[in-house]
């Protein structure tokens, strides 16, 4: 054999030793400094003779080549979903619906991880390719995203083919780091470990995926041979124990049980552990351990029959609320937000709670200096449950929304009929910050890099004044900006000039007109089509519009009213910004139908979604409804898709909602 290829094959082979017996075993056989020297030999040699390029190189985890888009891939076994229970009770009816077909049922009971599901595939014993869930049938091929997550083999010790499942998730540690970094940046802080790991995984380079350190936890074995003689263990507990003798990673903290209480036990410690754990977990899987078994009790319509995951509740605990501070929103609303002792919370360190209103404080007896309730609404909003009466020493001091508005000084003024106390002074510096951001957020002009701090910096520096003269700066306005530089600036400049075409629908959200979301931002559009056209609607007009009503109406034809609503659109049209539709033309195949989009869509965005139902004459809402007619529910679907099942709402998966398209 070449000396070369023999010595680049010789470190592919302790490379892929060491790193097994580091993240897979937790033990160091070399040290660093000694892997790295190893590591970037064989990188050197890699380079010098592309002729060996081998795509399960341990390099490979460093990420590679810049993909343009996801290909689609179908598996050959469905990656299914698990029933969920939220109680005790319902656990231990799910166990007696098994006993009346296995009455000497064995479970396994193990942790569900709360990340990103895929598969990956092995081919005599080399990695060939991973792919997200999706929706269960048809995934994307993330292999080099995969190879860059250290603790998933790329070669196996044995020339086995077989295809396994397991959960990408971001280690806590990891998640804090990150949005220690974002903070200090400036940039907005990620939800949850879990949307981090899922926002990971899907990033066309992988060396942005590499740098994000993420994990996975392997739980299933989905087709294929776990040993030579092509035999394979009949408990599911064994099988773990097998692929965990082949490099992979998989959840220890398992046991199992044949009983309910032992079962019951786990569960509670499980959930009594979580803070400690150094991974986010959102519930307890029980499946049945033959694999034999299984097939007697049976696969339902949807989710397997002898397999359920009981769901945590919702996180709550206790901490203590140091005083109430207020956030001027970009409509002038004066927002109470709960200044908190730090407390670790549904994977992340929460300081700050929502309280909404004054009239929220007052029902719930929310004072400065109380011990409070938290939870996370949906595990990613933090909010105040209730406070606890019992724990007041006397100092505790009830809260008055201030008459003035912090930022301005202005006098405040309360809405009729509503709880929201508003500064109404158009020049008011909180507000016109906020303005700003909501212009170049994703869902409005998408100005790409234009954060809060970045805003707020031109602000001070009197470099802007509104979101017309953005498109007045210049590279030169911008190179001194701290954290900025040259690259950025040009950057953000390009992106900036971008932001012209984004269209007069994309627009009329982005100008902060209250009631108007992104929805009602395309039927004002769609009817209209021209901004000029929007400053002569009446509110009798608006008011033809389907889901605008009298207020919407009413505030829609105030805010075009204002001459500073005129200077500015004015100002916007000046600088080059379209000011007209660029809707495609509409047609009627979902006509008369309503849809609600919920979770994570395999391949599409929920943006793009709601426009493919709408050009094709839908309506998109944003909460269920008996007039709903359809639900499109991605991953972690959460409380919409649990109001559609009790509503008896039709169900839609992305592949059967692409189907009805094609059939309309």
């Amino acid at each position: 054999m070449d000396a070369i290829k023999q010595e680049i094959e010789s470190l592919r082979t302790r490379l892929t030793h060491y790193a097994k017996q580091y993240y897979v075993y937790d033990t160091s056989e070399i040290s660093d400094f000694e892997y790295d020297a190893l590591f970037r030999r064989l990188q050197e040699l890699e380079a010098a003779h592309p002729e060996y390029d081998d795509p399960n190189s341990p390099t490979r985890r460093v990420g590679g080549r810049v993909l343009d888009k996801f290909e689609k891939i179908t598996h050959r076994v469905q990656m299914g979903s698990l029933s969920d229970v939220f109680s005790f009770e319902e656990l231990h009816d799910f166990l007696d619906r098994v006993a009346a077909e296995v009455p000497d049922a064995v479970y396994s009971v193990e942790p569900k991880i709360d990340g990103l599901s895929v598969a990956l595939t092995y081919e005599n014993g080399n990695f060939s390719f991973g792919a997200t869930r999706g929706d269960g049938f048809v995934g994307e091929n993330v292999s080099e995203n995969l190879r860059t997550i250290a603790t998933i083999p790329l070669t196996l010790p044995e020339p086995l083919t077989f295809c396994v499942r397991g959960e990408v998730y971001m280690p806590r540690e990891v998640f804090n780091s990150l949005n220690a970094v974002r903070e200090r940046e400036g940039k907005p802080l990620l939800a949850n470990p879990r949307n981090a790991a899922a926002g990971s995984l899907r990033q066309l380079d992988s060396k942005i995926t590499a740098s994000r350190k993420l994990d996975i936890f392997v739980f299933n074995l989905q087709w294929g041979d776990l040993y030579a003689d092509r035999s394979n263990p009949d408990s599911h507990f064994e099988i773990l124990d097998r692929l965990h003798e082949l490099g992979f990673h998989v959840l220890t903290d398992r046991i199992r049980a044949s009983d309910y209480d032992a079962i019951r036990a786990h569960i509670e410690a499980l959930g009594a552990r979580r803070d400690a754990l150094s991974y986010d977990i959102d519930g307890a899987v029980v499946k049945l351990d033959s694999i034999a078994k299984r097939a007697v009790v049976g696969e339902g319509t949807t989710t397997p029959k002898w397999a359920a995951a009981y769901k945590y509740p919702p996180e709550r605990k206790e901490t203590k609320l140091v005083d109430i501070a207020i956030q001027v929103g970009r409509t002038g609303v004066l927002t109470p937000t709960a200044v908190l002792e730090p407390v670790r919370l549904a994977g992340t360190t929460v300081t700050r709670a929502t309280l909404h209103n004054i009239d929220n404080i007052r029902d719930k007896d929310i004072r400065i200096g109380d011990t409070v309730v938290l939870q996370k609404a949906g595990d990613i909003i933090p909010e105040v449950v209730e406070s606890l009466p019992a724990k007041r020493t006397g100092a505790e001091i009830v809260y008055e929304m201030p008459t003035h508005c912090p930022a301005c000084g202005s006098p405040v003024v309360r809405d009729e009929d509503m709880a929201a106390v508003r500064c109404p002074n158009e020049l008011c510096p909180a507000k016109r910050s906020r303005a700003i951001a909501h212009f170049a957020s994703k869902a409005a002009m998408n100005i790409d890099g234009l954060g809060p701090q970045i805003i707020d910096l031109l602000l001070d520096r009197g470099l802007i004044e509104n979101a017309a003269d953005l498109y007045k700066l210049r590279v030169e306005d911008l190179r001194d900006l701290d954290r900025m530089g040259d690259k950025s600036a040009q950057n953000l400049v390009d992106a900036i000039e971008r932001s012209k075409r984004a269209g007069l629908e994309r627009l009329i959200f982005a100008l902060g007109i209250r009631q108007v979301g992104e929805v009602a931002a395309r039927t004002i559009a769609e009817k209209y089509k021209t901004l000029d056209a929007c400053f002569d609607a009446t509110v009798e007009s608006l008011c033809e519009i389907d889901d605008i009503g009298q207020i919407t109406a009413e505030s829609i034809a105030e805010f075009f009213a204002r001459p500073e609503s005129r200077a500015l659109c004015d100002a916007l049209k000046a600088a080059g910004v379209l000011t007209e539709s660029i809707a495609a033309p509409k047609g009627d195949r979902l006509a008369g139908l309503t849809f609600v989009i919920t979770g994570t869509l395999p391949t599409m965005k929920r943006d793009e979604a709601s426009a493919r139902i709408l050009q094709n004459g839908g309506k998109v809402s944003g909460s269920v409804s008996k007039k709903t007619s359809y639900l499109l529910a991605g991953e972690d679907a959460g409380s919409k898709l649990t109001k559609a099942k009790e509503l008896n709402i039709p169900i839609l998966t992305e592949a059967e909602f692409l189907a009805m398209l094609d059939q309309a």
